[in-house]
């Protein structure tokens, strides 16, 4: 008798087991997750999409990224595609608090390299055939090297690079920028590390270089960050998936920094009315996991 009550229960036992096991493969769902990677050796690509050097009459420096936040997310099927018609799985919160419609600095998602921006449930992917991925950047935190009477600097600066960004007080380490407004694309503030000194300052309207290797086929709004890049293979979603599929941005951080040089050392010297005429990332190679 005790033999068969033995057996009963490490049947009902067995039987639990399989049991918790098929429900945990039931409720586990696989997620499409978006990443960062900075890269300063990658091509380093114009408006078009094609390779540029630095502009006669200017300096550039590749920055060391911190962190990074975006406003849009989009997987387009063809070069044809236009920013909109493909598949949205993205877009930021906007408010009209400082008059203009803006992105809502308040909520952004600000991640650091190989963190998750992104992380969607598969099925809520339509499926389909990706040749193209568009983001829309939209504020960037690095370090770069300032220059002051001879002497060079650690610096962190952060710039607002989307279209519009509504602001109340953005900090860097222990100092504060309060805005308490709206700032188009251009934007920026730094402060010297270990040193009591910070300031802001605003980049040419325009100035922000947008790479867009489809700009003849699908184009972007002027004044946008929607940076695109293709994937080397295309991306396949057909709804069947039983793993996470992870999409890697690569974005060219190579001499993104630029400005206008007064005294011609490749040092960036603010304090001679050295300008700043652009932080655009310059370029994206999309890449993915399955």
């Amino acid at each position: 008798m005790k033999k068969i009550v033995f057996l009963i229960a490490v049947i009902f036992v067995g039987f639990s087991f399989f049991s918790c096991e098929d429900s945990d493969d039931k409720v586990k769902e696989p997620y499409l997750i978006v990443k960062f990677q900075f890269d300063p050796n990658q091509v380093r690509l114009n408006n078009l999409g094609q390779p540029s050097s630095v502009a006669s009459g200017n300096a550039a420096q590749s920055p060391n990224f911190n962190t990074i936040s975006a406003h849009y997310f989009e997987l387009a099927p063809t070069a044809f595609t236009q920013l909109g018609d493909g598949t949205i799985l993205y877009h930021a919160p906007e408010t009209t608090e400082g008059g203009a419609v803006a992105i809502n600095f308040d909520q952004a998602i600000i991640v650091e390299e190989g963190e998750a921006f992104l992380k969607i449930p598969l099925s809520q992917v339509a499926q389909g055939n990706y040749e193209y991925v568009r983001v829309s950047l939209a504020y960037q935190d690095y370090n770069i090297s300032i220059r002051n009477n001879g002497t060079d600097y650690d610096a962190r600066l952060t710039s607002f690079v989307g279209y519009n960004t509504f602001i109340n007080t953005h900090t860097i380490g222990s100092n504060s920028f309060p805005v308490n407004g709206n700032r188009l694309q251009g934007y920026w503030a730094f402060a010297l590390n270990n040193f009591p000194y910070a300031t802001s300052g605003q980049a040419p309207a325009g100035a922000t270089t947008v790479p867009n290797p489809i700009a003849s086929t699908s184009p972007i709004p002027a004044g946008s960050c929607v940076v695109t890049g293709k994937f080397n293979e295309n991306l396949i979603i057909n709804g069947n998936e039983t793993r996470d599929v992870v999409i890697t941005l690569s974005l060219s951080v190579n001499k993104s920094f630029e400005w206008r040089e007064v005294t011609a050392d490749g040092k960036y010297e603010p304090s001679i009315g050295e300008n700043v005429v652009d932080m655009g990332l310059r370029g994206l190679i999309p890449t993915f996991v399955k």
